[in-house]
């Protein structure tokens, strides 16, 4: 079977913030399966066999007087990206407890050695939402926990919950990019007992978790928060990250309306991940 060919659009945005986050939105309901934020705005990724010529019209934001924002577009196969990213994707460690590196960086002696090939996925660690809630897992006591990794991107975060003692993991993203490297980075690191799946949170019906990991952008959260915490066991975690320091006060307020216990706060780079529990 052949390789995916995507279509890349370079959106620059102005201003940044709120912007790359409300296109980021719009864009996900229009067939854009990736998206890297960059300092200038977004970079956003389709299919070939799903675009068509009109297929920003539907984006509300590219009208709104508020912003000014300007594209470009150009045709990328898989294997050029993989060549980009491989040029330049270094290795991370978190904690001095967890590297995450690629398959071609040698190994790292620390407790959680994690081989991640994230081609078009979110999740290399180097993300400030996901280096954050790589702390908030180390810090974690995972041992037995049933696990939910929303939004799982690599699946990297799924990953180092089993490796942390998690008894069951399950890994969702709705991004069928992400699916399948969720896949081949659960093979990688010997932990084939995660379950993937590939949708969004209307996967949760009648399941129950101990711990919830959701790094998503704001939008996504607070649409399916409640599904969230309808899966929590009692005296569950839910962990949140995606958005910024000026949406933690609507994140903690719509949590705190479903019964939700604020417990902590990080903070890197203005964004935010926050733990709740019931």
């Amino acid at each position: 079977m052949a390789d995916p060919v995507y279509i890349g659009y370079t959106f620059k945005v102005i201003p940044v913030q709120p912007g790359s986050e409300i296109l980021i939105a719009e864009l996900g309901y229009t067939g854009f399966e990736s998206f890297v934020e960059t300092p200038d705005g977004v970079v956003a990724y389709i299919q070939q066999s799903q675009h068509f010529d009109l297929i920003l019209d539907s984006i509300n934001i590219l009208k709104s007087e508020e912003f000014e924002i300007t594209y470009t577009f150009e045709i990328i196969k898989q294997t050029n990206w993989n060549a980009e990213w491989e040029k330049n994707f270094n290795p991370i460690v978190v904690g001095d407890q967890c590297a995450i590196r690629a398959p071609f960086h040698d190994s790292f002696d620390v407790d959680y050695d994690i081989i991640i090939e994230p081609k078009m996925s979110f999740g290399t660690g180097h993300h400030e939402t996901t280096h954050m809630m790589i702390e908030y897992i180390l810090a974690s006591d995972f041992t037995n926990n049933s696990v939910l990794d929303m939004g799982c991107g690599t699946g990297v975060l799924a990953i180092l919950a089993k490796k942390k003692g998690a008894h069951v993991v399950e890994a969702i993203d709705i991004d069928n990019w992400c699916y399948l490297n969720s896949l081949e980075n659960i093979s990688r690191n010997d932990c084939g007992e995660i379950s993937v799946l590939q949708g969004d949170a209307s996967l949760l019906k009648g399941k129950r978790f101990d711990v919830i990991i959701a790094n998503i952008n704001r939008n996504i959260l607070l649409e399916d928060l409640s599904t969230y915490v309808a899966c929590l066991n009692e005296n569950s975690s839910l962990f949140l990250s995606g958005f910024y320091d000026s949406d933690c006060e609507l994140i903690e307020s719509s949590c705190l309306k479903l019964g939700l216990k604020f417990e902590t706060k990080r903070t890197r780079n203005s964004w935010i991940a926050l733990k709740f529990v019931n």
